[in-house]
């Protein structure tokens, strides 16, 4: 096995077993309105895809359904920048193995994470989320329901995981 592949493997498991701690560390900076919108845009963005109905790989896919979230998380929180809380500045670092573990998908992805701005899930545009209270709210009690509810999906550190998450993002991030 490749040491990339290793790195990858253990990462995604810990990725998937934080994931509901992650999008609660992510619904708090959505929430703080001290930090400027420009932090909070593609963090709401980011959550937002949580509740899209067809994301990239669907979350009932055996062990990497939930994958798609956890990375699309780490490239939002690269997108929040420097005033991001220290909290998000550690997800976005952890994208460092998603671009490199994306390769020659990664400008594919990061475009496609780009465009979630410009999305509306169940009716919440993230421009509404970011500037109007109760938008906020409704998405933040959707996130924080669903973080309750999660558990995370059995994960075996198997190369065959990886080659399958390749191939759902090679044929569903837009070209």
């Amino acid at each position: 096995m490749s040491d990339l592949n290793t790195r990858c493997l253990e990462a995604f498991g810990t990725w998937l077993a934080n994931l509901a701690d992650d999008t609660r560390l992510v619904a708090d900076a959505v929430e703080n309105e001290e930090l400027p919108v420009e932090v909070r845009r593609p963090l709401a963005a980011g959550l937002n895809y949580l509740f899209k109905s067809l994301d990239l790989i669907d979350d009932g896919i055996e062990g990497i359904g939930f994958l798609d979230d956890a990375l699309v998380l780490r490239a939002a929180a690269v997108r929040a920048g420097a005033n991001a809380p220290e909290a998000i500045k550690r997800l976005a670092g952890e994208n460092e193995l998603v671009a490199e573990f994306l390769d020659d998908l990664n400008p594919r992805f990061t475009r496609f994470v780009q465009g979630l701005d410009a999305g509306s899930v169940h009716g919440r545009s993230v421009a509404a989320v970011v500037t109007e209270s109760a938008v906020r709210d409704d998405l933040l009690g959707d996130v924080r329901g669903w973080a309750s509810r999660y558990s995370r999906p059995n994960f075996a550190a198997d190369e065959k995981h990886l080659v399958k998450l390749r191939s759902f993002l090679a044929a569903k991030l837009p070209a």
